[in-house]
């Protein structure tokens, strides 16, 4: 009777959880906040959220409207660290769910998904370290960089810049997709703005090898997105792939990077978005909400 029954039992329970992931997580749109000493020793504290991974296509109503309430928290800082669109119509409908938050000061930098439609694939590639990619159709990409440019968002892909937030003065580099092999960092190399009361840097993939440079020429916060937390986690193990170089451990959220330098032995800060998507060939998400983070940069101690 047990061995009868086994075999439904599977079968109702992988429906199950096929369902939930397809048609309620993958919709369960979450902010995530934490609080990040990197600020100069008393320093009032700075609202930054950070924004990555949005996949949007045009039919996303109800994420562009989450996104566009995200105005209310009133950031200091806009940060969009890529991989924004899905679809050849998704540039209009992703601009309308920035349209409240582009009237902050903002920064970005570009991803894969903003330069290539997603196409389908075997999901067993991700579990390969060195897979070949494959590019979908080119996307209207400078679209999306004019409407946010044009709002006064500074584009930061292999790019360096300066913003004055909250009286503070933010100094920013970032570089393009390493997953694409697009990142120049040797275009923004060199020491941090010293003068500056924050040093940030973006990527949307955290490569360490890009994390390392970044730290060790003395940024205080590195700020990236691309692994989507996993995407698929399994309880009490966590993500099953990261799709680039950094650890299962720090595949999401707040960590510290260690620095490949002495000047910095205590490392730097680093975020990593779980994103706010999915590729449409791969509609699912497990133990792993769609997020957007709020991130409160306070004083470090004396």
């Amino acid at each position: 009777m047990r061995a009868t029954l086994a075999l439904p039992l599977a079968v109702a329970s992988a429906t199950a959880g096929i369902a939930y992931a397809s048609l309620y997580e993958r919709n369960r749109w979450t902010l995530r906040r934490f609080d990040v000493p990197v600020l100069p020793p008393g320093s009032a504290p700075l609202k930054v959220l950070h924004l990555s991974d949005l996949h949007m296509t045009a039919a996303q109503r109800s994420k562009q409207e989450w996104v566009a309430g995200l105005a209310a928290l009133e950031p200091d800082l806009v940060v969009n660290t890529g991989d924004n669109l899905a679809g050849m119509d998704a540039v209009p409908g992703t601009l309308r769910a920035l349209e409240p938050l582009l009237d902050l000061p903002g920064v970005f930098v570009l991803a894969s998904n903003d330069y290539y439609a997603p196409r389908p694939k075997n999901p067993l590639k991700y579990f390969k370290r060195d897979h070949r990619r494959v590019h979908g159709d080119p996307l209207p990409w400078r679209d999306l960089r004019d409407g946010m440019t044009r709002r006064g968002w500074l584009n930061l892909t292999n790019a360096r810049g300066d913003l004055v937030v909250g009286g503070r003065r933010l100094s920013f580099a970032g570089v393009d997709d390493p997953h694409l092999k697009l990142d120049r960092y040797d275009r923004v190399a060199g020491p941090a703005d010293a003068g500056a009361d924050l040093r940030i840097g973006l990527v949307h993939s955290p490569e360490p090898r890009i994390l390392d440079r970044f730290t060790a020429d003395g940024y205080d916060l590195l700020l990236c997105g691309h692994t989507h937390g996993g995407q698929l986690r399994v309880p009490f193990y966590g993500a099953l792939v990261t799709n680039c170089g950094i650890d299962r451990e720090r595949v999401r959220w707040l960590h510290r990077w260690a620095a490949p330098a002495p000047q910095r032995p205590a490392g730097t800060w680093l975020h990593i978005s779980a994103g706010l998507g999915t590729s449409p060939y791969a509609p699912v998400r497990f133990a792993c909400p769609p997020e957007a983070t709020l991130l409160t940069l306070t004083a470090r101690p004396s």
